[in-house]
């Protein structure tokens, strides 16, 4: 089983993650771009059961009608997302990992909403949504 570890830029939070992610994207909607500060944000999806806190909690905040994110109160890192009604799985900021090359994205997904200066020249599958909406 893969154990992988991360946290937020001022060490506030830290979490362990065990096994691989179910996902691994690169979203490209505007509120993670808007959030993020950042052209787009690259997520993976572990069930919640393979994530254990390590040192601190996060604030959770209401970015949308569909969903809230998880911040760190001291130093604003961007750090999860849950989806409304979802208990069952939990997406973090892969930037957020010790070693975020460690996983790889397999997909883009809301690239309607890419900016039409940044070109991603890759092999990977896009999604104008989600997955789910093609």
């Amino acid at each position: 089983m893969k154990t992988r570890e991360g946290g937020c830029y001022c060490g506030a939070i830290r979490y362990r993650i065990q096994n691989e992610p179910t996902r691994a994207n690169l979203c490209h909607c505007r509120m993670c771009q808007r959030l993020a500060g950042a052209p787009v944000v690259s997520w993976v999806t572990l069930a919640n059961h393979q994530v254990t806190f390590l040192k601190g909690e996060p604030k959770w905040y209401r970015s949308s009608d569909i969903a809230t994110r998880g911040f760190c109160p001291n130093c604003g890192t961007q750090l999860f997302w849950r989806a409304d009604g979802n208990t069952e799985e939990l997406d973090i900021s892969t930037a957020s990992l010790d070693d975020p090359n460690s996983v790889q994205p397999r997909e883009h997904i809301w690239t309607e909403s890419q900016l039409d200066w940044m070109n991603i020249d890759d092999h990977l599958p896009r999604y104008k949504r989600s997955r789910s909406e093609g």
